[in-house]
């Protein structure tokens, strides 16, 4: 039997209260970090290997990690932040600590296909290497960044429905509460719809946002 559409509706809510707050987080984490692994790299604007290789190898180790491991496996750290493993704001943390370095590869991936030329002319116009990277180098790359933050979104929809598992709310938690636990097809299949929806739309506007930015 299918759940109350009030239900549904509470739980798309934490959901998407999930995913937008940490991808907030996620970003305002990510992106100092891809900026330094790109600029560190050998090669790099402000080249330096011991800080390059350190920190991509704590970013490797932490996205080697399946989500769902990560997230049991970090209680002790999520009950510190927010005083409890258990619900929409539990789930956040663990979800940062997913997304973070993964959107910290993204950014450095997006920089790193910016052409040479961007750099020499940010060379020949004598700017500083933050003024190279915040003047030159991002806003080349912007077009390749909203494409890449939006693969990072939908990661962080589907890191939300397996924090259900654990209690952590939104759709995941209604598809295992209703769905699965009191074998009700019908909720099952509710839930998987509106997850396609959610992330079709959210492939959509990254995908359009994209479009605009490049052709300018």
């Amino acid at each position: 039997m299918l759940v109350s559409t009030d239900r549904i509706l509470s739980a798309l809510v934490e959901t998407l209260q999930m995913v937008t707050i940490s991808f907030v987080f996620s970003i305002l984490l990510g992106i100092p970090l891809g900026v330094l692994l790109y600029v560190t790299r050998n090669g790099g604007i402000l080249e330096e290997k011991i800080t390059f290789t350190i920190l991509s190898f704590v970013i490797n180790i932490l996205r080697s990690i399946p989500f769902i491991i990560l997230l049991v496996a970090i209680i002790p750290f999520t009950r510190l932040i927010v005083g409890s493993s258990i619900g929409t704001a539990a789930a956040i943390v663990p979800m940062v600590v997913y997304a973070g370095p993964y959107v910290a590869r993204l950014v450095e991936s997006s920089l790193l296909e910016v052409d040479d030329g961007v750099l020499e002319a940010a060379d020949a116009m004598g700017a500083t290497p933050l003024q190279t990277i915040f003047r030159f180098v991002i806003p080349e790359a912007l077009g390749s960044l909203i494409l890449n933050f939006t693969i990072a979104t939908i990661g962080l929809v589907g890191a939300s429905a397996m924090a259900g598992t654990v209690g952590g709310g939104g759709i995941g938690d209604l598809a295992i509460t209703y769905g699965y636990q009191r074998f009700d097809g019908m909720t099952m299949l509710v839930t998987v719809v509106i997850l396609v929806v959610l992330v079709q739309g959210l492939q959509s506007l990254g995908n359009g946002l994209s479009r605009i930015v490049r052709r300018k």
